[in-house]
């Protein structure tokens, strides 16, 4: 059956403006990460798409080694853009990145110009496009002249393989560097992608969150619900079939009691609210202009609605952000042993 989206997307949904720029970002935008791989059936990541554009998000976000395996994710979302995005295309805003490992060799991964061009055009062919609307370097390379992999990124943008560039996962003093040659290069840094979420505050203590509006940049952040913590399936527990006990990306030793309670307090404050513990975290990630977008991942149709929600309430009272930090602050409770900070 053709697919029509829903007609009142657009009112479902809040767009902030990503810093300097004139491109408008919906405040929840949807990561094809690793929920995205062979093993999820085809038709479950084409439900999950088809709900998150009905639901007024046009921001999709992979990268060429998401799936598992490597590029499945985009090969995937290519056959969604020409089997049911078909004569939407510009209506959306797609990414994708390269850092990671990709194949064997010393050409494979990091940010030299040969790696990142190369790994671009893959992901052009794996998506089907033309060109994607933003594409990141997405990790600093420590061994590499950040003027390399920048001047790398500046080509791209020219050549018409991508409209914007970004960073991610940069630190505060990378940052400020890498925007500084772009911007003598003429292609202004658009966007910067770090993880940030009420367990891992490393943006605020490393100053990246005021670097970014110093510098005009916008920003997107990742895992916003702490791979799932923040979210109900952690209230009581680790139960069965979930992420920390079969993904990597989710250390079960982090599940202490003393993160249960602090959830279940976080949970209790949500429900004043009248939000699910999903909803207040990312609500509590875009609580100023800051961020500019939160990247959600799910599993099924369900979580996309549920995540989505969080754009009908955005404001907090200082009551309120004075509770959530007696249970969530990273600094001081020390509830997440595995924020990824910025190199």
């Amino acid at each position: 059956m053709t697919y029509t989206p829903a007609a009142e997307r657009y009112d479902r949904m809040v767009y902030r403006r990503c810093a300097n720029s004139g491109l408008k970002l919906p405040v929840v935008s949807f990561g094809l990460w690793h929920n995205f791989g062979e093993k999820t059936p085809h038709n479950i990541k084409r439900d999950m798409c088809r709900t998150a554009f009905d639901h007024g998000i046009t921001h999709f976000d992979l990268a060429n080694n998401y799936g598992p395996p490597a590029g499945s994710a985009e090969e995937a979302f290519g056959e969604i853009l020409s089997n049911d995005f078909r004569g939407y295309r510009d209506e959306l805003i797609i990414s994708s990145k390269a850092g990671y490992d990709m194949w064997a060799g010393p050409y494979g991964e990091w940010g030299s110009r040969k790696y990142m061009i190369a790994s671009c055009d893959q992901s052009l062919k794996r998506l089907g496009l033309r060109y994607v609307d933003i594409f990141y370097s997405h990790r600093f390379d420590p061994d590499t002249p950040l003027e390399e992999t920048m001047g790398a990124l500046d080509y791209i943008v020219r050549s018409g393989r991508a409209l914007y560039i970004g960073i991610s996962s940069y630190n505060s003093e990378r940052t400020r560097e890498a925007v500084a040659i772009l911007k003598d290069l003429g292609t202004p840094c658009l966007i910067h992608q770090p993880s940030y979420n009420m367990l891992n505050r490393w943006i605020e203590r490393d100053g990246l969150k005021d670097t970014l509006k110093d510098l005009g940049v916008g920003s997107i952040a990742f895992t916003p619900l702490a791979q799932g913590l923040l979210s109900n399936r952690y209230l009581f527990g680790i139960p069965d079939g979930s992420r920390a006990t079969k993904d990597s990306s989710l250390d079960a030793n982090v599940i202490t009691n003393e993160m249960v309670a602090a959830l279940q307090g976080l949970n209790t404050i949500a429900q004043s609210r009248g939000q699910t513990l999903a909803q207040m975290a990312i609500s509590w990630v875009l609580r100023d202009s800051g961020i500019t977008t939160a990247l959600i991942g799910a599993s099924n149709p369900a979580q996309i609605v549920d995540c989505a929600g969080a754009a009908q309430n955005l404001e907090f009272t200082t009551s309120e952000l004075t509770e959530i930090d007696k249970f969530a602050n990273d600094k001081d409770l020390n509830l997440w042993a595995n924020s990824s900070e910025g190199v």
